[in-house]
């Protein structure tokens, strides 16, 4: 369990509170788009390293997908506070990621383990990882005429279209958790071996 990519993943766990107070606190907008380079950096680091060196564990499989959704709620606490998206709109990111919950607990209840991940859930988080600092660029200190003119259209459309795939993605998951269980009832099976999957 203690190999370097968890190390890394642990990291980037433990940077998570730094990074809202970045946001909250002092609001060192350029230190918390450091930060949450950082974050992606080592998110794809850890990975390639897992694999390098034979190093894949159900921790880092845990931890890497609860890191990346730490970093988008630290976002969105920020964001809502702040002002910089509409409440709706993180209202939908937040449901997203209630769904995603209620069906863990749904797949655990007959021994599944996460639902598979999707190249939609991927891209998605991936745009929104950009479309999260392009946000953040055109606040505060990095808030230059010039600056706000070229970033902001590039932001809100990196936003709308991670949003959106981030929202379908949640749909996605939502179906094969149904139909995981119904094949389960089906199958006339109080359990089902775990299935494939590191998560969402």
């Amino acid at each position: 369990m203690v190999t370097l990519p968890n190390l890394l993943s642990l990291l980037r766990l433990a940077l998570v509170p730094v990074f809202l107070w970045l946001l909250l606190g002092p609001r060192e907008d350029g230190l918390a788009i450091a930060v949450l380079v950082f974050a992606g950096v080592s998110d794809w680091l850890d990975g390639k390293l897992a694999r390098w060196l034979d190093q894949m564990s159900k921790l880092g499989q845990l931890l890497d997908p609860a890191a990346d959704r730490l970093y988008i709620l630290a976002l969105l606490i920020a964001f809502l506070l702040r002002d910089i998206l509409p409440p709706w709109v993180i209202a939908a990111l937040v449901a997203r990621e209630l769904l995603l919950v209620l069906c863990v607990l749904a797949l655990r209840r007959y021994r599944f383990s996460y639902p598979e991940v999707t190249y939609i859930g991927k891209g998605a988080t991936f745009v929104l990882m950009y479309a999260f600092p392009l946000l953040l660029l055109v606040q505060g200190a990095f808030a230059d005429p010039w600056v706000v003119e070229i970033v902001r259209p590039l932001a809100y459309a990196f936003m709308i279209w991670g949003g959106a795939l981030y929202v379908w993605s949640g749909v996605l998951y939502a179906v094969q958790t149904v139909l995981a269980i119904r094949g389960a009832r089906a199958a006339g099976v109080s359990g089902a071996e775990p299935a494939k999957g590191t998560g969402a």
